[in-house]
């Protein structure tokens, strides 16, 4: 039985649910995530269509179409995570568009106070992370890869890394004897800014090549 909801209200349901996700993605592409504002935008407003028909074509049961959306964006954001040989990383962007599908639909089903909650909660967490990584709770995990001109000491690249990190493991190296050059792979891990300056570090030495992080 369908059930017709008044246009107004409808259209103050997306348009605040594009706000709030608009502003939330603008972050997250100012931030240099691997997701950025359009797809939160899509998320969220997709959702909350979603949720209004859910309602409109049956309005005593609409809870089948709205699961089907929370399983099919779980999908979308398993697409956010980045493997590596060495890592998995994206969690945080795979978890946030899940969250923005919920947030989307409580807002297309009109539960606005329990959106904004969600939608407080969300930028409470990323304060806290950007406080945390800010004074260097926690760390971070890149890979390091850099070439050498010449063939160079173990030792020399230990003290190096010494100062800008708080562990590293060696997981390659190579060398190509006809060219006199050496080619490392270390897995470091440390605060972000450290980390992010190591390339500096490295092509300052006249040794190195090429350098860079990941």
């Amino acid at each position: 039985m369908l059930s017709i909801m008044d246009p107004t209200t409808i259209m103050i349901r997306f348009i605040v649910t594009f706000v709030l996700s608009l502003l939330f993605g603008l972050e997250r592409q100012r931030s240099h995530k691997p997701i950025g504002f359009g797809t939160f935008i899509f998320v969220a407003v997709g959702s909350c269509a979603l949720a209004v028909a859910a309602t409109t074509l049956d309005p005593l049961n609409p809870l089948p179409l709205l699961g089907a959306t929370i399983t099919g964006i779980g999908f979308l954001g398993a697409g956010a995570l980045i493997r590596t040989t060495d890592k998995v990383f994206g969690f945080t962007s795979a978890a946030s568009i899940w969250v923005f599908a919920i947030f989307g639909l409580l807002m297309g089903l009109g539960f606005y106070l329990d959106g904004i909650v969600v939608y407080a909660l969300i930028w409470l967490i990323i304060i806290f992370d950007r406080y945390f990584e800010k004074h260097g709770i926690g760390s971070y995990q890149m890979k390091l890869e850099f070439s050498t001109n010449k063939v160079i000491s173990e030792k020399e690249i230990k003290q190096l890394l010494i100062t800008s990190t708080r562990s590293f493991r060696l997981r390659s190296v190579s060398i190509n004897k006809k060219e006199n050059s050496m080619s490392f792979i270390f897995l470091i891990e440390g605060m972000r800014d450290e980390l992010n300056k190591i390339p500096q570090k490295f092509f300052d030495k006249e040794w190195c090549s090429a350098c860079r992080v990941e």
